[in-house]
């Protein structure tokens, strides 16, 4: 019983500590250029090149986190639905 409690007591704190990330950073590094807005490579003697614009983040290097990203639709739904 205690496990099951402290299980839930520790998802919770890290669902709360999530929320408040979202809340102050909604932006988070694109995971595929990572940050960057674009990719590296390397020619054969091995020196990093700027390589082709990031499509998914679309050059800005940041993409909205998944947290914002549904608080985002709910409060659209909200917002329509009080109209």
């Amino acid at each position: 019983m205690p496990f099951e409690l402290a299980a839930i007591a520790c998802l919770f704190a890290l669902t709360l500590c999530y929320c408040l990330l979202c809340a102050v950073s909604p932006f988070g590094d694109c995971r595929r250029c990572r940050g960057l807005g674009f990719k590296t490579k390397t020619n054969r003697r091995g020196i990093v090149k700027r390589g082709k614009d990031c499509v998914r983040c679309k050059t800005t290097g940041k993409r909205i986190r998944v947290g914002r990203h549904l608080y985002n639709l709910w409060a659209a739904t909200y917002r329509d639905g009080t109209r």
